[in-house]
């Protein structure tokens, strides 16, 4: 294995010389990865870091996991690619097995490269099926980088085209911690549904497709609807025909202790989307409905790269896994742990205003006097935690969310560590 690195500032001086300066990355003085091994990563001066953010929710069934690649290369050994205009077998296989997982009647799927493709696809084929033309969204999603998805993001900093696709409209996200109707936990959520229906009524044409959202919002924040929220939206959604499409892009294929996380809610979706740990490190995307809602789409769609052969055999290979390994459950137990952790933490800290999240998909917000967001804070706490070998990440409108999505892998032992540390770093900020 080559050693020739060129180190960190090399490829700082290269980044800003050859990317495009929308670029951003974590830290003040970050490290160059160069290896992955399971729930570990590896810089150019062979610091090993405990992964407790997997790539955004991406690798979930760990780095280089050899079960895996062992797969993927044997399919890109025999066939890499083909497009979808020649027959191939690991596509429909890979649908197949989808289809036996997904919540529901979920059953017909398109393929394609990213999570934005995919839910780019998911709008387009609710309006084909309804013949209506708008959506709605929730504040604080997040959907992707291509034109319609960023047009229904609903975070400022994520929303850089400076013409928006029009026929949006947005509703209140279910933020508990911060509510603006002041209802009691038990009850946070419900206000918003009302206002869906407001919505609804009063500011678009009565014409909407479709309503897309994440079961827990991550980039918003890790924001977690309370039990009831989707049943009563799915409820009032129907009323008016508008089809529910759902973004398990970061939530899906185990990460919050179910195969994804919209079944925690006891309701089926009329559209799915899915991306990132599907692929464990490889780009796939898809988008999934029912027979019916399918039948809607006749007209020649294709996707050069979508459900190629190898992205297709590793998506085989990471279902297998997980149901192999048992990892939704490792995500139930281990999510109740690393829950817990927090919890004891946030009673000993006033800096944690609020823990959200469900199984492996965990969020702190850190806050100052009067909820006040510590976002100076938030990063400090993030470096102080790279100094002592572990990753986390950060989100939300204002980026004092820290975001804990570790592999689904990792051990009893890599949760308290990371409870450890943390409970250490903020014990000296208590005593500065």
């Amino acid at each position: 294995m080559s050693t020739n690195y060129i180190g960190p500032e090399k490829i700082l001086e290269k980044k800003k010389e050859y990317l495009v300066p929308c670029s951003y990355h974590f830290y003040s003085q970050p490290p160059q990865m160069v290896r992955g091994e399971m729930q570990y990563l590896y810089d150019s001066e062979g610091t090993q870091y405990l992964d407790f953010f997997a790539g955004v929710s991406v690798m979930n069934c760990g780095h280089c996991n050899p079960e895996i690649l062992d797969k993927t290369i044997a399919q890109m050994k025999t066939l890499q690619h083909t497009t979808t205009i020649y027959l191939t077998q690991p596509i429909v296989d890979l649908a197949e097995k989808l289809a036996g997982v997904m919540p529901g009647d979920l059953k017909r799927t398109f393929f394609c490269g990213t999570g934005s493709e995919a839910n780019e696809g998911a709008l387009l084929l609710a309006r084909l099926y309804t013949g209506k033309s708008e959506f709605l969204s929730m504040y604080n999603g997040l959907h992707g980088r291509t034109h319609l998805t960023m047009a229904v993001t609903g975070l400022g900093m994520w929303r850089t085209d400076p013409n928006p696709a029009a026929g949006i409209s947005f509703v209140p996200n279910p933020y508990c911690y911060r509510c603006p109707y002041k209802a009691d936990d038990g009850q946070c959520g419900m206000e918003c549904v009302a206002q869906v229906e407001n919505v609804i009524k009063k500011t678009t044409s009565g014409r909407v497709a479709a309503m897309i959202a994440e079961p827990i919002q991550g980039n918003g924040g890790m924001i977690t609807p309370p039990k009831g929220y989707f049943k009563a939206l799915k409820e009032v959604l129907n009323k008016y025909e508008i089809l529910l499409i759902i973004d398990e892009v970061q939530t899906g294929f185990g990460r919050t202790g179910k195969m994804f996380a919209i079944e925690h809610y006891d309701i089926q979706p009329d559209i799915m989307t899915m991306a990132k740990a599907l692929g464990n490190g490889m780009p796939i995307a898809a988008y999934s409905t029912s027979d019916t809602i399918a039948a809607a789409f006749t007209r020649p769609s294709a996707s050069t790269l979508g459900g190629n052969p190898v992205s297709a055999a590793t998506g085989i290979a990471v279902l297998d896994y997980i149901e192999n390994k048992n990892l939704c459950e490792r995500a139930r137990v281990l999510g109740d742990k690393l829950r817990q952790g927090l919890m004891e933490i946030k009673e000993n800290h006033r800096i944690v205003g609020d823990v959200r999240g469900m199984g492996l998909m965990q969020g702190v917000e850190l806050v100052k006097e009067k909820k006040e967001p510590a976002v100076k804070e938030t990063d400090m706490i993030l470096e102080a935690l790279k100094e002592k070998g572990i990753l986390i990440g950060k989100n939300g409108a204002d980026r004092n969310v820290l975001a804990f999505q570790p592999p689904l892998i990792i051990t009893e032992e890599d949760v308290d560590r990371m409870l450890c540390e943390l409970n250490n770093i903020l014990n000296k900020w208590d005593n500065k």
